[in-house]
């Protein structure tokens, strides 16, 4: 099942700081981000057998869409202390990316081409 985080973030008049950690049980051993997304386009639209992904839309907003066996969730990620979790098969597409918006994903595993389910459940 997805969640929905909020990240530790401390703030003075001189800027702020959010701190990732403790979200994904294991190491976190991928880090990728995702920009320049086009208007009216789409991303993912796959699930995963083994990974776990947390998401942070560092800049901008974005909305994903998640499916899984059980139920239906959508979640817009519009601040930077937002931190969406995705777990082992949860589905999922991400869309209604502002202009500006920076999707950082981190993984508890490495990239494995047969670990991605493109089928939705």
């Amino acid at each position: 099942m997805p969640h929905l985080l909020s990240l530790n973030t401390y703030g003075t008049e001189t800027g702020k700081l959010t701190v990732f950690e403790k979200v994904l049980n294991g190491d976190v051993k991928r880090v990728f981000y995702i920009y320049g997304v086009a208007e009216g386009e789409t991303r993912a639209s796959h699930g995963h057998h083994k990974a776990t992904n947390a998401l942070v839309c560092v800049a901008g907003s974005c909305t994903v869409y998640v499916k899984n066996a059980v139920s239906e969730y959508g979640f817009t990620l519009q601040h930077p202390e937002q931190c969406l979790v995705l777990n082992p098969g949860d589905w999922h597409t991400i869309s209604h990316f502002s202009a500006n918006a920076v999707l950082l994903v981190l993984s508890d595993q490495y990239y494995d081409k047969a670990d991605y389910m493109h089928e939705k459940p």
